[in-house]
């Protein structure tokens, strides 16, 4: 304006003065709002002032630019008390909108701390859910192997038992045999092989090795029970092998670990040979399978090779095959699961469009209205929009005649045959 003033006679400035009074003081204006809203003295103040303050200052700004400049067409209008009254709409629908945009804001934050807490307790269940489960796992193992595999009668002491033994043994000769395996593998590979990778493949060898040795018992006990001599030859000679591999490999290395307490008892005339090793590492072979065997081995080892073979045992003893239950098919869950969220997915994802776009469009629109008015004395659009469909689907048409130039509804038919 003082650019503007320079190129004005002297004589003329007192009437630049006064046609310019409407306008004049609105670029200092302007000019203050604007690093009011644009710099702060925290990147929090800037960041907030930005998102809540901006919008609707570039609203304010841009209908008084407006506003002020339509005076000086009042005096060549028509019709300027529809002129004013669109004006005055128009400020109106602004403080609206300005007033919907702050509560949208506030929705907005309401929906996405909604959103967090629902992920954070949506996580604690789940964690909850998983510690719960590791805890009953094991129960509801062992029921489903109640219900699938036993019938009542079942000894599940004895199962038990013959489960914790095999396992104690293979526990202890794990701690036996372990340094003659690493030995071993350090020889054939060149280095000494870590001892906490080969003690649990060990412990796992073993476990299964003692559970096969009760296993054969068994089948020699069916064979003898059956009076099957071919089965009872067969395994009689497996039960040799048997007992000869856990003599080498397991029970002398026990005997070994007694043999220093013999000599210092018998003053060193007592020395363990070969045979006398051999002898008594059998001995006690013989005498652990046997009392473990007549204790819970008789007992347990016929419900561990029934759950091996998939077939259930009844009080009688006598093995059946389990009654296959037709199941579901196992997609169908899943597929239905996946649609479902992509629904809920997809409205949520709407809704939260419509909570960013909806209140920043009503500015937009009534940012719009304001030139409008001042060319055709009548609003672009008709706010503020009830939803986001009246933004997406209606689109402003330019026509003539009273109320806003937006054509929201189709005309009737008997209004179109008016026209």
């Amino acid at each position: 304006m003082q650019s503007l003033q320079a190129f004005v006679p002297t004589e003329w400035q007192g009437t630049f003065d006064l046609l310019t009074a409407p306008v004049a003081w609105i670029p200092g204006w302007h000019l203050a709002m604007m690093n009011f809203v644009w710099y702060g003295d925290t990147t929090l103040e800037i960041v907030l002032k930005r998102v809540v303050v901006l919008l609707p200052m570039l609203l304010v700004l841009t209908g008084v630019w407006v506003t002020m400049a339509s005076l000086y067409t009042i005096p060549f209008r028509s019709n300027r008390g529809r002129f004013a009254t669109a004006m005055l709409t128009s400020w109106w629908d602004a403080g609206r909108t300005t007033w919907f945009y702050w509560a949208g804001i506030v929705q907005l934050t309401v929906v996405l701390v909604g959103w967090v807490w629902s992920l954070v307790r949506l996580a604690g269940r789940i964690v909850v859910a998983a510690v719960t489960a590791a805890f009953q796992s094991p129960l509801r193992l062992l029921d489903w192997t109640s219900r699938n595999y036993f019938k009542p009668g079942v000894p599940w002491l004895a199962f038990l038992a013959l489960l914790l033994w095999s396992a104690v043994e293979a526990l202890i000769f794990m701690y036996t045999l372990q340094p003659t395996l690493t030995e071993v593998l350090a020889g054939i590979t060149g280095f000494e092989p870590d001892p906490r990778v080969v003690a649990p493949l060990l412990w796992i060898f073993l476990f299964f090795l003692v559970l096969g040795s009760f296993a054969c018992v068994h089948a020699l006990a069916i064979a003898l029970r059956e009076k099957n001599v071919a089965g009872i030859v067969q395994m009689s000679f497996v039960e040799l092998f048997v007992m000869f591999f856990e003599v080498v490999f397991l029970y002398r290395e026990l005997i070994d670990a007694v043999t220093p307490w013999v000599a210092q008892t018998t003053s060193e005339q007592l020395q363990l040979g070969l045979v006398s090793t051999l002898l008594l590492a059998s001995f006690g072979w013989v005498g652990v399978r046997g009392m473990t065997w007549f204790l819970f081995g008789r007992y347990g080892t016929p419900a561990l090779v029934a759950v091996l073979a998939r077939e259930t045992i009844s009080q009688g003893g006598t093995a059946g095959q389990v009654a296959l239950v037709p199941q579901p098919e196992f997609w169908k869950a899943p597929v239905a699961a996946l649609k479902a969220e992509t629904e809920w997915f997809e409205r949520e994802a709407r809704k939260v469009f419509a909570l960013l776009s909806l209140p920043v469009l009503q500015l937009v629109a009534a940012a719009m209205n304001f030139p409008v008015v001042a060319l055709g004395s009548r609003p672009l659009f008709a706010l503020p929009f009830r939803n986001l469909d009246e933004v997406l689907v209606k689109t402003p048409r330019i026509g003539f005649g009273k109320g806003p130039i937006a054509a929201a509804r189709p005309q009737p038919a008997h209004d179109a045959g008016g026209a």
